[in-house]
């Protein structure tokens, strides 16, 4: 029996998970000797590499693309999120800022109704809600005050679901590889001059960290463009709820880090709200 698109989403959305997995055990592997924009900065460098040695093979006429505007934007709001991202970890507590970037599927689905035609069936929602309560469960934010890092993660949360739109626009206009090449063509200049704050040649030891975020970062981004081709922006969004509780089980196995009870059970809504997007496989109405 052939598989549905989102079935078939939900595939290129596990490669998304495991590629996210394996890049925060290089960043974490990578922090104590360099800086956050250090790391960046070289993941998208190494990501070039890769994506030339790609598209040498390939052909280039993949990047030619009519949507030029759209990728600025893109990854103009993009970078800036992850600018946002970084103040807010440095500035609220971790649980905070994790609860607030998972807003984004919310989000997603409120700009992709808006902008793409998406529509909000009760399923969906339903999907939206069981991830956000499962992450939220394992969480567990405090009652904090509403300062500027909460601010911050918030607009970080709404950077990235801009971006998610705008993926699901592009990807059924250009190539996967296309996306890619003008993420990285365009994020890498906004990089470099924050990585020249304090710079630091990384060690001989770091480099296969180094390349294991360029390759991840890459896969990652790829598969979530090939979902976006598959399935609507909501739906794709919404599967990335499991990104949470994998991590915890990564953390887990490769640092002892304890497994809590809420994690299971955050885990379990979290696979609820998966089932359902995967069953409102109805068409949307014209």
């Amino acid at each position: 029996m052939t598989a549905t698109p989102v079935i078939r989403a939900g595939l290129w959305m596990i490669g998304t998970m495991v590629s996210f997995a394996t890049m925060a055990v290089c960043g974490r592997e990578l922090a104590d000797g360099l800086s956050t924009f250090q790391i960046l900065f070289w993941r998208s460098l190494i990501g070039v590499m890769i994506l030339v040695a790609l598209l040498n093979h390939q052909g280039w006429a993949q990047v030619r693309t009519r949507n030029l505007q759209v990728h600025a934007i893109r990854n103009v709001v993009h970078f800036g999120a992850q600018y946002c991202w970084f103040f807010a970890v440095a500035v609220i507590p971790l649980a905070e800022v994790v609860a607030l970037e998972f807003t984004t599927p919310l989000w997603t689905a409120v700009l992709a109704m808006l902008f793409l035609g998406e529509s909000l069936r009760r399923k969906r929602l339903a999907a939206i809600a069981f991830g956000f309560i499962g992450t939220l469960i394992i969480v567990r934010p405090g009652m904090t005050e509403v300062g500027i890092g909460t601010v911050a993660g918030l607009a970080a949360a709404f950077g990235y679901a801009v971006a998610l739109t705008s993926v699901r626009f592009l990807a059924q206009r250009d190539t996967p590889l296309c996306i890619l090449f003008y993420m990285l063509a365009l994020q890498l200049p906004m990089g470099f001059f924050p990585a020249l704050d304090g710079w630091v040649w990384p060690a001989a030891a770091d480099w296969p960290w180094l390349v294991g975020v360029g390759a991840t970062g890459l896969s990652a981004h790829y598969c979530i463009a090939r979902a976006m081709r598959l399935a609507e922006a909501a739906a794709v969004t919404t599967m990335g709820f499991l990104r949470l509780p994998l991590v915890a089980l990564v953390g887990f196995v490769l640092y002892g880090e304890v497994l809590e009870v809420w994690v299971a059970i955050g885990a379990t809504l979290i696979c609820a709200g998966i089932y359902l997007n995967v069953r409102d496989e109805s068409p949307p109405k014209a």
